[in-house]
């Protein structure tokens, strides 16, 4: 799994996948791409989530458009599905994923992000989609993944106008779920991610693969999907185990926060 633009730690049950190319602002090339989709493919059996940062002041600037080649048609199709295919591996691999965003969230990078699981932001992020001034679409799944971040109508200002979005108002649209002072992106993330390393893996993996298709088919296909993963997860042994340790008051209750 070694790639000179990753580093990737373990640490207990969560991976850390760090983007290594800070010169480059964590820049995306087809290299680098597959580097994540070989990492996530291949995590060790014993991780249970897994944090996405990126090293220096950027999480990542988006494609690395000193990459960008002269294509037709065909060939831009099966690049944008090169793409596609490695980022399913971040959404829907084998474990939950953490992102630390800071400073730029670009592009490919905004992209990337939204791939993940739960995105913690620091006070230094900024989001933007400059596609649509360069004259070139998406083409890394943001057309599908980023409208149900925060509506297409807000994605299309950002192709249109080239709005950038601060840290403050990209929280409050969708982009992050958590936002943590400048610095203290990555410490965030890691602390949920030990959180969600946690959690029976079963239930982790209805809450990745199940969720997001039961959110988008039909009320009776979702109730009808929803029961059958429900019936699933409650007849694994360690679900039993957990709820038996809640009745004989060895689990902790829900307080309010």
């Amino acid at each position: 799994m070694s790639h000179k633009d990753i580093h990737l730690e373990i640490r207990d049950a969560v991976a850390v996948v760090r983007l290594s190319r800070p010169a480059k602002r964590n820049a995306l090339s087809d290299d680098l791409i597959l580097g994540v989709r070989n990492v996530f493919e291949n995590l060790p059996d014993t991780v249970r989530a897994a944090v996405l940062d990126g090293e220096g002041e950027h999480f990542c600037a988006g494609l690395d458009l000193s990459e960008l080649k002269e294509r037709d048609a065909g060939q831009g199709l099966h690049h944008s599905r090169m793409w596609h295919a490695a980022l399913e591996c971040v959404q829907y691999g084998p474990v939950p994923v953490v992102a630390a965003l800071h400073g730029a969230v670009v592009g490919g990078g905004l992209e990337l992000a939204s791939a993940c699981h739960i995105r913690v932001a620091d006070e230094s992020t900024f989001y933007a989609l400059p596609e649509g001034s360069r004259g070139i679409f998406v083409g890394g799944g943001g057309a599908v993944r980023i409208p149900r971040l925060i509506g297409a109508a807000r994605m299309a200002d950002m192709m249109l106008t080239g709005r950038v979005y601060n840290a403050q108002d990209g929280e409050r649209i969708g982009f992050a779920q958590y936002l943590v002072p400048q610095g203290q992106a990555f410490d965030k993330a890691f602390e949920l991610a030990q959180l969600v390393a946690q959690n029976a893996p079963l239930t982790n993996y209805a809450l990745m693969h199940a969720l997001p298709r039961i959110a988008e088919q039909p009320s009776d296909q979702g109730f009808l999907t929803e029961a059958l993963m429900a019936a699933i997860a409650q007849s694994a042994p360690e679900a039993k185990s957990r709820v038996k340790d809640f009745l004989e008051g060895r689990a902790n209750k829900v307080q309010k926060a």
